[in-house]
């Protein structure tokens, strides 16, 4: 999950269609069809394919169910399975299904099907990974210790943008849900410090035989930022909120495929009713140097992952995902898909408001401002999947602290759409006149913003 360098998505090249499988490794293909022909879904009965939740949720904003929101056509996700490739997972938004099989010209007979526009390789390497995760059972249970502050060791990464306020004023997320799409969530089930949050459900789109709560536990950490409730030792941003679980993050390997399970679990967190979507996930190198990210494409619309982020936008879904962490690298730049439109990109401060060395920086190529807002990203208080209150860096982490108070916010403001209380946010941030690519807008306060949104 590190934010990776480039990302050109590789057309499949003939040289496959001859390779002879290696022992123990597979090929991963992305295959993009042609129409949504001859499919049992239909516009006008959403309830096929969406829950009652995502309806409502359009309904209130006047969104239209349209052709993306239609699923991909099964009739050609079968004909496809006929090939001999296994279908690990679709995305109705961009057409598309992600394959595997370990013979190569597999992707010159699905390339024959006459629905089929395209096939692309995004992935080559082993058939499995190492069931040598971390102990699922190994959960620290004693006493962790009580703070004299009630929100323990967050105080400062909530109480520095108003969230503080915001909770004294009854705001806590209740009523929203949150989806956190991410890399594995080691024992959230299980560990006492966050046996309040309320978990609506979970989905492994990279392994899903293998439980959410047995992956590794930077997703707990991200969790916990928003949901954990122990008073007097840790409380999150959006504590009264509630949340699905979503793994689109493969730990052991950096390929472009991961675009392919995240667009899927995003378009989950859509059917199922999310009103907020965290990820703290972005890409900008690969295994591949080969198919690295390229600043030009840095407009929102190039890569798969990024067009998916801004079509949960246009679905009436708040999508915060981090910066990236390679400020201090040589790319320098913000990944994919935090370059995309209308969802808010953030960056890392410290406590005293200084931006971490390690944020990535902006703008996009099409001179949108990246990040949108900061948050406190630098030794921010978590819980780690063994159970113990930790700290932890990255825009991994400012991010869910902005998802958290953004869920309040809009709860707090229930008439606002999500791209305007993007922009309540941009104006009621320290830096809204002079933005730039490195605070972008500054830092927010949620109290102001509603305040402000709230004509008072």
């Amino acid at each position: 999950m590190r934010i990776a360098r480039t990302l050109i998505l590789l057309a499949f090249m003939a040289a496959f269609a001859t390779a002879h499988a290696e022992v123990g490794k597979i090929h991963k293909f992305r295959v993009y069809f042609t129409d949504k022909k001859e499919s049992p879904f239909v516009k006008s009965k959403p309830e096929q394919f969406l829950s009652q939740k995502a309806i409502a949720r359009r309904k209130k904003w006047h969104i239209k169910v349209d052709w993306y929101d239609l699923p991909v056509t099964p009739k050609y996700v079968n004909a496809v399975a006929a090939t001999g490739a296994k279908v690990l997972c679709t995305s109705k938004w961009n057409n598309t299904a992600l394959v595997s099989d370990s013979d190569a010209t597999v992707a010159d007979r699905i390339a024959r099907l006459p629905f089929v526009k395209a096939v692309t390789n995004v992935y080559y390497g082993p058939a499995s990974v190492s069931d040598s995760v971390p102990e699922r059972y190994k959960v620290f249970r004693g006493d962790v210790g009580r703070s004299s502050n009630y929100y323990g060791d967050a105080w400062d990464q909530i109480n520095g943008i108003g969230g503080v306020r915001m909770h004294e004023s009854g705001f806590l997320g209740q009523g929203m849900t949150i989806a956190i799409i991410d890399g594995g969530f080691l024992n959230a089930d299980t560990i006492p410090l966050l046996d309040n949050v309320r978990i609506l459900g979970t989905h492994n789109f990279v392994r899903p035989q293998r439980s959410v709560f047995a992956e590794g536990d930077h997703g707990t950490c991200v969790l916990s930022c928003m949901g954990a409730n122990k008073p007097f030792q840790i409380v999150g941003t959006a504590p009264g909120a509630s949340f699905w679980l979503l793994v689109s993050e493969d730990g052991y390997s950096e390929t472009p495929s991961e675009e392919d399970t995240w667009a899927a679990a995003i378009e989950f967190a859509d059917s199922v009713g999310a009103d907020v979507v965290n990820s703290s996930l972005g890409y900008n190198t690969f295994d591949d140097a080969s198919q690295n990210v390229r600043y030009t494409e840095l407009d929102g619309k190039t890569h798969l992952v990024s067009r998916s982020a801004s079509l949960a936008a246009s679905r009436g879904l708040l999508v915060c995902n981090s910066a990236g962490n390679a400020g201090d690298e040589a790319w320098k730049l913000i990944g994919i898909p935090a370059d995309a439109d209308n969802i808010l990109t953030v960056g890392a401060m410290d406590r005293t408001d200084r931006n971490a060395d390690f944020s990535s920086i902006g703008n996009t190529t099409d001179g949108r401002v990246k990040p949108d807002v900061m948050a406190m990203g630098v030794a921010d208080a978590v819980v780690r999947g063994n159970g113990r209150l930790g700290r932890a860096s990255g825009t991994s982490f400012s991010s869910p602290v902005t998802a958290g108070m953004v869920a309040c916010l809009m709860q707090a403001l229930p008439s606002l759409k999500p791209v305007e209380i993007i922009r309540l946010l941009h104006s009621s941030s320290t830096r809204y006149n002079h933005p730039d690519n490195i605070f972008g807008y500054g830092i927010p306060d949620y109290y102001e913003a509603y305040r402000k949104g709230n004509g008072k």
